[in-house]
């Protein structure tokens, strides 16, 4: 698994999936622990809501992450909104709490979410770029907003999360909440994914948040494979593992 990379998208809380999906790829062993040697494994954010692992989740990545790095490998996530979410509803209450809440949030993340969990969260990027690959969660031209360069946006996207400022957090989520920029029925959505991709130095789009059975009318026990479009160019890997698909390990390939 030497320079391979993988991506699996939106946990949304459903970590025996999850489990059995890295098991399924070589990626853990039967009791969890990291097998994929000097693989890459990229998870696209939104470890919590609508399903009840999602503070364990988390645990797990964390672990996984210490794993194989000790392997030579890598492991990590970038940002998801409802990871935001999470973060503003457990920071600032009020307004990000009532959100949570119509957003399929359980009281019970809130409740017990730890120190370290915070931390590790909030250090996560926002985008990276391995190779000619760009990772992100939303399929959303707004990052744009935020800098020029992988390592710009990732800056001040961690800058905002450092700071108290409830407006500029809710900017934040409200940006990363959009989708569909990319849409490639449309002219103008092509042109905006060449200019996104140009931007960031990549030739390919990897991101989750849309759930597939949504953009691709298909019963979610059917996803079993990403959702391609603008000519391969983009890659939607948001299995929508809470609407009940079977879901996937995307093989991103070599770097």
């Amino acid at each position: 698994m030497n320079g391979q990379i993988y991506v699996l998208g939106d946990i949304h809380g459903q970590l025996p999936k999850v489990a059995r999906l890295l098991q399924g790829a070589g990626l853990i062993d039967k009791q969890g622990h990291w097998s994929g040697g000097t693989a890459q494994l990229w998870f696209t954010g939104d470890f919590f809501d609508r399903g009840p692992y999602g503070l364990d989740a988390v645990t797990f990545v964390i672990g996984l992450q210490r794993e194989a790095g000790d392997a030579g490998g890598q492991v990590d996530a970038v940002l998801g909104n409802h990871d935001l979410l999470v973060l503003g509803a457990s920071r600032f209450g009020g307004g990000f709490l009532k959100n949570h809440q119509r957003n399929g949030g359980r009281k019970e993340d809130l409740a017990g979410l730890t120190d370290v969990q915070r931390a590790w969260l909030v250090k996560r990027p926002a985008m990276v770029s391995e190779g000619q690959l760009l990772i992100v969660h939303s399929d959303t031209e707004k990052y744009l907003k935020y800098g020029r360069t992988v390592s710009q946006v990732n800056r001040r996207i961690e800058q905002i999360l450092e700071a108290a400022d409830a407006a500029t957090w809710d900017d934040l989520l409200h940006d990363l909440s959009e989708r569909h920029a990319f849409d490639a029925t449309t002219d103008r959505g092509a042109s905006r994914l060449t200019t996104f991709l140009a931007t960031y130095g990549a030739r390919r789009l990897i991101h989750g948040h849309t759930p597939i059975p949504y953009v691709g009318d298909v019963p979610p026990e059917d996803v079993t494979e990403p959702f391609r479009y603008a000519d391969g160019r983009a890659v939607n890997v948001d299995a929508g593992l809470y609407l009940g698909s079977p879901g996937f390990v995307y093989s991103a390939g070599t770097i």
